[in-house]
């Protein structure tokens, strides 16, 4: 893709599921797609469940959820007209984070998230993401995130 991802705009660097300088993390990429974000990740052999063929059940909702508050970051930004990471920032966190685990998830797949907002209300903003393997969605979410003020440094 020729255009950045929301995460390598925004200052949020050493989160475990998105920061682009933790090198122990996810390191996951959201993009624009319409109005809605996509993200492309592969699992690797430490990502895995109870079994070493599927990934592990926290990994998944880790994915969801940092995929869905970076869809709800950009989503603020672009309704404020401006760019991804201006300051004053914008962020949220995880007020609630409900997964259902659909079918098990390939840990030898690219794993395909798609994420929507469903609803605004104030400073709460809830979203629906999917998280797919062979097209197949192996787990659904839903993500409440509360606006809250950033600190910039």
């Amino acid at each position: 893709m020729s255009e950045q991802s929301f995460q390598d705009q925004g200052s949020v660097r050493h989160c475990h599921g998105c920061g682009a300088d933790n090198r122990d993390g996810l390191r996951i990429k959201s993009y624009w797609e319409g109005d809605e974000a996509i993200c492309t990740w592969q699992p690797e052999p430490q990502h895995c469940g109870g079994s070493k063929k599927i990934v592990n059940g926290g990994i998944i909702a880790c994915l969801i959820d940092c995929h869905s508050l970076n869809l709800a970051i950009a989503h603020a930004y672009r309704n404020e007209r401006r760019p991804i990471g201006s300051r004053p920032g914008i962020g949220y966190v995880t007020g609630n984070l409900n997964v259902s685990y659909l079918r098990p998830t390939p840990i030898d797949k690219p794993l395909h998230l798609r994420a929507r907002i469903k609803r605004l209300e104030g400073r709460k903003v809830w979203v629906e993401c999917t998280l797919s393997a062979d097209g197949e969605i192996c787990a659904e979410g839903e993500v409440l995130g509360i606006r809250v003020q950033r600190e910039d440094k």
